[in-house]
Order: structure tokens, then C-alpha cells, then sequence
């Protein structure tokens, strides 16, 4: 009975061991572990029934095999285990996983050839546009040069007029060569794209059409573009959009930021503006309260104004002999000057005119309730206080031209007793003259010392010459000089940076004349106005400020045409 029942037993664990088997090869290898267990429950359940059958078994024979039944339990359990062990380590051994992606792959080498594009199209487009700009201003340059040589040969009188003349030519010979010295320094990097040539071929045959580089530049910009946008489909997590909404919010903020406060008071060649961009205008065109009678003079607003007297403006004008004058008159408001309704009226300097400490010249301002010009018979500056009634005056240096020795001209005319040309800006005073040290040369000096006697501080030479020169004003810390063109045309040609000590000659911007001749010029910084007088008008321009990026072409120039637009002026009337 004893060997029958440890048959029984061997039979059942047998039969679990062939299901298993039978189970594994269907399955695939990754399910094997499901059917190891499935094994081990099978050889439990046989090894739990035949417990049941030994227990009763054992009731019914205990007294004949006791150590039989005990001992094919035993090695029906080790049987399994080592079935187990040999069955774990051949599904471990031979273990495969398959990873599903349902997405494309990201496209590296298509964006690495898209920043390759991008690199070699900026490398290509910089020097083409810079080539392009420096080609157009020498075209535009060559022609008054031969027109002035040509005048010169005919009409040298080889006294002031041939020396003028030559400093003109002297002038746009060395733009002309600042020019060419850049042209050739862009040429080589052009040389390999000049000379290759992009062909297309069209429908009809043996006709071969040119493509011009900025058509290519075009083409190719709008393609990585295209390619841009194909591979922002990658960017599942909105990573991009989600950069250029910050950035969009920042520029906000910052302009959100700096909006609510007032602007610094700027330093010198620092303008919060920008860069002198343009000249646009005429705003005003006004006879005033003298139509016809005063061919000289000037006038503008006060930059730092007392109390109350914000929106007033002066006027002085040349009473005798188109060349002196003694008092300043003030207007209330812009309408007020139009219509020649002066308050309060003539503030006299002195009861007599000319004599000692008048105004000699047009070239006058107002600055703090105090009007400087250049002081009668004397190379000097005078300050007139308008509340106390009290002139304080300067010196400058020696050997100072004076007394219509150093004027401005061009080739036609030269404005008399306009050696001196006082000048304000955002920073404070300027003057502006010429020395026989400086061989006739524009000189820069600062005028300090506002509540006390007036004194020259920082002091800057050009190499510009100054009866070549029609007119200087300054604006945030750099000098302007214009030159007569036509009847109709000025030119702002020169400057001069105050802090870099830079200065450039193809600075390009045209002011559109209402006279013929403007005989002072001056920069109103509250408004960021030119006033200018000639020939007995007063007239406005708006000087446009703005960053670098926005000048379309600065060595091009553009000539403003005469504007109806009197919107920011006639606001203040």
C-alpha cells in the first residue's frame, strides 16, 4: 500500500511538471514567469491532496509505512524547487522588451543645416548692405564735388572767396575718402559673392534671367523660416511660444516701468532720445510781431524757465544796423508771439544802443531767466539777468576772432557779426568760435557758473573751419554745424561728440528753408524744436530722435519737405 501511494504521489507531480512544460512553449518569453507560478499552484495543490491521503492513509496503515509516506512527501517538494531553479534561470537569461514610440523623431540634422543657412545668409547680407549704402552716398557725393570744382575755376577771386571755396572742396574730399577707405575695406569679403553670378532659367528657352542678391536673400530667408515653423511641431511642451510670451511680457513691463517715471537728466553725448535722426517741419512760419522790418535776429523758449513761465518764449531782434540791439522781448505763449502781443514788453539791458554791454549779433539764447550773446565791440560772453536787471561777462581766450572777422559764410554771402554763436542743450550753455591759434577752426567751449560770474569749462577743437560753416547749434552734448546748400536747401553736415571726441562729416540731414538764409539757430530741449531766423520770418523744425536700428539710411540723408503740421505747436498756444 505504501509504494502504491508514493506512486500516486510521483504521478501527480509529474502531470503538473508536463503542463507546465506544455504551457511554457506556448507562451511567449516574457510570459514564462506567469507560467513558472502557474507550475508551483499546480505541484502545491498535488502536494496539499496528498497530504490529505497520507493523513488518512496513515490512520488506516500507521502501523505499516509511516517512514514511506513522510519520505515521498519530501522529495515531491524538492522536486519542485529545483524545477523552479532551473526554470527562473532560464527565463532571466532570455528576457526581451520592445519599446512602442509613437511619435517621429526629432529632425537634428534638419535644424543644424537651418542654423548653417542662417550664419552663412547674415555673414553674406551684412557687408552687401553696408557695400550698397557706402556706393549710393559716394554716387551721391561725386557730382557736387566736380560742381564745386568747376564753380571754383570759374569765379576765384584768390582772396576770401577761393579760400572758402577750397575748404569746402576740402571737406567733401575727405568724406569722399572716408568713403572709399570703407568701400575697400568691405570689398574683400564681397569679392567672392560679386563675382558669382545666380542664373534661372524660364519657360521660353535661350532666356537666362539674372537673380539679383536681394531676391536670393529674400528666397532663402523665407525657406528657413518655412523650416522654422515645420519643426516648431516638435515642440510639444510649447517650450518656444511660451520664451517669446516672456519676452513679449518683459518688453512690456519694461516699457510699462520706465513710462511712469520721469526721465534722468542726461549726461553729455548721453541722449535719452536717441540719436539725431532727422529734421522735419516746418511747424511754425511767423512773420511775427514785425513783419518785414528786422532781418536779424532770433529766438526760442527758455530751457530751464522759472515758475510759471513755462511755455513763454522770447524774441530778440538786431535793431541797428542789422547788427545790435539792447533789449529782449517775451510773449507769453506761441500765439501770443504770432499775433505780437508781448508781456511784459521791451526788458531793456540799456537805454542806448550799441554800447557797452549790448548785443552784438544774432546768436543769442535764454537760459535760467538769462539771456548770453556776445558782448558788444568785446570777444566776450554776456549774461543779462532779466529779473535783476545786472549783465556779468567772460572773457574768451586770446586771440579770439570778434567783430565780424570770424564769421559764418558759404560761397555766395557771410552773415556779419556772427562770430560767436551761443548755443543750449539738455546740459547747459555752449559758445562757439574761433581763434587765430585754431587757424579759423570751430571751437567748443562750456559756459558755467550759472549763479555766479560766468566762466568757460570744458573746452573741445574740430578740424572743421569755421566760415565754411552757416550755422551750430547744440543737442544733448554733441555739436551740429550746417552749410548752405540752395536758397531752399540747408544741410546739417558736421558733428562733434562731446564725450567720444568723435566727429563725422556725412551726417546728412536736410533742413527745408522758408527764406533764403536762417541767421541763428537754435535747439530748444524742453521740446526738442529748432528755432530758426532769416530774413525777418521765424520759423520751427521737430528734431527727430531715435535709436540706431531706426535710421533707414544716416550717410543717404533726406530732405524734409516743407510739413502743414502744426500739431505740437499750436497746443501750446
Amino acid at each position: 500500500m505504501c509504494i502504491c501511494v508514493s506512486c500516486l504521489v510521483v504521478e501527480i507531480a509529474n502531470v503538473g511538471l508536463q503542463l507546465f512544460h506544455l504551457l511554457a512553449e506556448r507562451l511567449q518569453p516574457l510570459h514564462r514567469v506567469q507560467a513558472l507560478v502557474l507550475h508551483v499552484v499546480v505541484g502545491l495543490q498535488a502536494h496539499l491532496q496528498a497530504s490529505k491521503q497520507s493523513l488518512h492513509l496513515g490512520e488506516t496503515f500507521a502501523g505499516h509505512c509511516p517512514v514511506a509516506l513522510s519520505s515521498i512527501m519530501y522529495l515531491a517538494m524538492i522536486l519542485q524547487l529545483f524545477t523552479l531553479h532551473i526554470i527562473f534561470h532560464q527565463v532571466v537569461g532570455s528576457c526581451m522588451c520592445e519599446l512602442m514610440n509613437a511619435e517621429s523623431p526629432f529632425p537634428h540634422d534638419k535644424l543644424n543645416i537651418v542654423e548653417k543657412e542662417a550664419l552663412q545668409c547674415n555673414k553674406d547680407i551684412n557687408p552687401q548692405k553696408e557695400f550698397d549704402t557706402l556706393l549710393s552716398a559716394l554716387e551721391r557725393r561725386l557730382p557736387r564735388l566736380v560742381a564745386e570744382v568747376s564753380d571754383l575755376e570759374k569765379e576765384n577771386d584768390g582772396e576770401l572767396y577761393g579760400a572758402i571755396a577750397l575748404q569746402v572742396i576740402e571737406n567733401d574730399m575727405a568724406e569722399i575718402q572716408q568713403l572709399l577707405n570703407k568701400l575697400n575695406d568691405t570689398h574683400s569679403g564681397l569679392h567672392l559673392s560679386t563675382s558669382q553670378k545666380y542664373t534661372r532659367i524660364r519657360d521660353k528657352p535661350k532666356r537666362i534671367y539674372t537673380v539679383s542678391f536681394s531676391r536670393l536673400y529674400v528666397s532663402q530667408l523665407q525657406d528657413m523660416k518655412g523650416q522654422l515653423q515645420q519643426l516648431e511641431v516638435f515642440d510639444t511642451t510649447q517650450t518656444v511660444k511660451r520664451q517669446n510670451t516672456n519676452i513679449r511680457l518683459k518688453r512690456d513691463l519694461d516699457q510699462c516701468t520706465h513710462g511712469s517715471h520721469p526721465t534722468p537728466a542726461p549726461v553729455q553725448g548721453a541722449c535719452p532720445h536717441g540719436q539725431l535722426l532727422n529734421v522735419t517741419g516746418p511747424r511754425v512760419h511767423t512773420a511775427g510781431e514785425y513783419p518785414g522790418s528786422h532781418k536779424y535776429g532770433a529766438w526760442g523758449r527758455d530751457p530751464k524757465p522759472a515758475v510759471g513761465k513755462e511755455k513763454w518764449y522770447w524774441l530778440v531782434i538786431l535793431t541797428s544796423s542789422n547788427a545790435f540791439s539792447h533789449y529782449v522781448r517775451r510773449y507769453t505763449t506761441l500765439s501770443a508771439l504770432i499775433l505780437g502781443v508781448s508781456t511784459p514788453g521791451n526788458v531793456l539791458i540799456s537805454n542806448s544802443n550799441p554800447t557797452t554791454n549790448t548785443i552784438q549779433g544774432p546768436n543769442v539764447v535764454l537760459y535760467r531767466e538769462a539771456l548770453y550773446y556776445n558782448c558788444y565791440n568785446r570777444p566776450a560772453v554776456c549774461r543779462f539777468n532779466l529779473t535783476a536787471k545786472t549783465v556779468i561777462s567772460t572773457e574768451l581766450p586770446k586771440g579770439t576772432r570778434f567783430n565780424s572777422k570770424g564769421n559764418f559764410c558759404h560761397l555766395e554771402a557771410c552773415y556779419p557779426y556772427t562770430d560767436m554763436d551761443l548755443a543750449t542743450d539738455e546740459t547747459g550753455v555752449w559758445v562757439v568760435y574761433t581763434t587765430a591759434q585754431d587757424l579759423g577752426n570751430l571751437v567748443l567751449s562750456q559756459v558755467e557758473g550759472e549763479g555766479e560770474e560766468p566762466t568757460l569749462g570744458t573746452t573741445w577743437r574740430t578740424t572743421v573751419y569755421k566760415t565754411a560753416v552757416t550755422n551750430t547749434f547744440v543737442a544733448c552734448g554733441v555739436l551740429y554745424a550746417t552749410r548752405y546748400i540752395s536758397k531752399d536747401v540747408e544741410e546739417i553736415f558736421y558733428s562733434l561728440d562731446t564725450v567720444t571726441g568723435a566727429e563725422r562729416y556725412d551726417v546728412g540731414i536736410y533742413i527745408a528753408k522758408m527764406a533764403g538764409h536762417i541767421y541763428s539757430l537754435n535747439y530748444s530741449p524742453v521740446d526738442q524744436m529748432l528755432h530758426a531766423y532769416g530774413e525777418a520770418f521765424m520759423t520751427s523744425y521737430k528734431v527727430v530722435f531715435g535709436q540706431t536700428s531706426d535710421i533707414r539710411t544716416l550717410s543717404e540723408g533726406s530732405v524734409a519737405p516743407p510739413v502743414e503740421d502744426h500739431g505740437s505747436a499750436w497746443e501750446e498756444c
